[in-house]
């Protein structure tokens, strides 16, 4: 009978120095002693059955310039999406008051845009104050920012900014031409600098390989600062879209994926995203376990299907799981 793996100590866990072999270690152990791993060190920082709630509302839908060969909001693509215009302030807070009556602690707001233009900005700025009114934390995905927009989001109030990487700097290309993970990271680096936090993970199944998982996951974690929000997202595939008939990810592999993340980044907020409404309960039990400790809630994920409200709370109960928000060391 081999012996139990051995943990680091909670001193040493918080780590930016990851080499892409020991990524590929975790990803190699076997699929009980990876989970125990990322449980263990997820109650070192987190209350193990609390769940952080965020909502998401596509604030600007559809026709952007962008080639993302998973979004059927690229103009470049017949997905079938009717584009939309910034929505009315009046109809954007209407959505976030129901949103929290319905257990959402953060609001999250996303427009299509390769990148906003001033006057945008000016709009949302208006929108993220009139969340922060209504008691809720702010987040926004608006595409590449100056520096000077970034400044502006800061003093308006802006609690986070997403912006994924998607995946690993070598595939990215295989996806995305339209712009460069570089851009992607100097993007990252404007908002870290302003002191907004940051929401910032990935997409998996995209026909990415092991070695892609592995790099994404490290250049995440050998950030200057861990994301505070790491979310993990499953391809939905949209048909129109290129990637559109890729091979499916096995689910165990996007659980592991998690704990993975969860070993790397303990502090962080895992989210799991988009492609729940296609997870099974078990699959996303099993993910919780794995140190997921955060999810979007809604029927809608920008323009994809999510997992009705009432069938998140039914499995919370299930689960024995509550929402919160905060973090503790235990």
């Amino acid at each position: 009978m081999s012996a139990r793996p051995s943990f680091p100590n909670h001193e040493s866990v918080i780590r930016h120095d990851w080499q892409l072999d020991e990524i590929k270690a975790l990803f190699h152990l076997p699929f009980n002693d990876l989970i125990f791993q990322a449980q263990s060190l997820h109650r070192q920082y987190f209350d193990p059955n609390e769940i952080q709630i965020s909502s998401l509302l596509s604030i600007k839908t559809g026709a952007c310039s962008e080639d993302c060969g998973y979004c059927p909001q690229s103009a470049r693509y017949d997905a079938d999406l009717q584009p939309e215009a910034l929505l009315p302030i009046e109809e954007v807070l209407e959505t976030a008051k129901r949103a929290k009556e319905q257990g959402a602690s953060r609001f999250c707001m996303g427009a299509a845009w390769r990148a906003p233009k001033d006057r945008d900005i000016e709009r949302v700025v208006e929108m993220v104050q009139g969340v922060k009114a209504l008691g809720m934390e702010t987040c926004v995905t608006l595409g590449m920012l100056s520096d000077e927009q970034t400044k502006r989001l800061k003093d308006g109030g802006l609690d986070y900014y997403n912006h994924n990487l998607d995946t690993s700097e070598e595939y990215y290309s295989e996806v995305i031409t339209t712009r460069t993970y570089q851009d992607r990271l100097d993007t990252l680096e404007r908002v870290r600098d302003a002191g907004i936090n940051v929401c910032c993970g990935g997409i998996v199944g995209m026909g990415e390989s092991d070695d892609d998982r592995s790099k994404l996951l490290q250049q995440l974690a050998n950030l200057p600062k861990h994301p505070e929000s790491v979310p993990i997202n499953m391809l939905v595939q949209v048909e129109g879209t290129p990637l559109a008939g890729t091979e499916k990810l096995d689910p165990l592999e996007f659980v592991k994926t998690i704990a993975v993340a969860r070993i790397m980044m303990p502090e962080s907020r895992v989210r799991l995203s988009a492609g729940r409404h296609d997870m099974s309960d078990e699959m996303q039990a099993l993910c919780f376990l794995a140190g997921a400790n955060s999810i979007f809630y809604g029927e809608k994920l920008l323009t994809t299907d999510n997992p009705m409200t009432n069938q998140d709370l039914q499995l919370f109960e299930r689960l024995g799981l509550h929402q919160g928000g905060s973090s503790y060391a235990g």
